[in-house]
């Protein structure tokens, strides 16, 4: 008789835990497809997410996400281009100026370019809301990695925006322990989901 309530808690917890990797294993794959989703839809700015610059330079990641945005620019799938990311320990410029001025150099107006900061996704998107709410922009296409897409547009949906996926196809993170990133994000989406995107900003991110 002891260990019938013993077998019963077992059995409580062993369907726990199975349910927490199927929800895991589910976001996993909602994350990898919308990496690789890529809408045709038009917006009315294309939100950049920072990624590390080079001593004023872009790096390669953060390259492939500005050419990323100028191609959409130049086909006119939106007519701003919002840029973010601050400054990392001993940087002595913004990701989002570095990106701006690589933008400028390749055609796009700096009128329509809207800077923010940021070190973070959260803190990527927020620094620019006020900005694009000056301009009544909603509708955002979101540029950064396919492992990074699927939780760049749950913030920025948290944080009153509508966006579309635009991740980068040539990425040179996918060269670089890909599946690091990938149990990271499935990490963030997924207590993310539960607890909410700024609760998740403040605690871990």
């Amino acid at each position: 008789m002891i260990f019938g309530p013993i077998k019963l808690v077992l059995r409580i917890i062993t369907t726990l835990i199975s349910v927490v990797i199927l929800y895991f294993a589910i976001t996993f794959v909602q994350i990898w497809m919308t990496g690789h989703e890529h809408s045709t839809k038009h917006a009315q700015a294309i939100l950049v997410f920072g990624t590390t610059e080079d001593n004023g330079t872009p790096s390669p990641e953060l390259q492939a996400r500005l050419d990323q945005a100028l191609v959409l620019w130049h086909k006119d799938r939106a007519p701003w281009i919002a840029v973010t990311g601050g400054k990392r320990p001993g940087d002595h410029f913004t990701e989002a100026g570095v990106s701006a001025t690589y933008l400028e150099a390749h055609g796009v107006p700096a009128s329509k370019i809207l800077k923010g900061s940021g070190t973070d996704t959260w803190q990527n998107v927020s620094s620019v809301r006020s900005k694009l709410k000056t301009h009544h922009i909603k509708t955002v296409l979101t540029v950064t990695d396919p492992f990074h897409e699927d939780r760049a547009m749950a913030i920025a949906s948290s944080q009153g925006l509508t966006p579309y996926p635009s991740p980068v196809r040539n990425s040179p993170t996918v060269k670089h322990s890909l599946w690091k990133y990938y149990l990271k994000e499935t990490f963030g989406v997924g207590i993310g989901r539960v607890i909410g995107y700024q609760r998740f900003h403040s605690w871990f991110d």
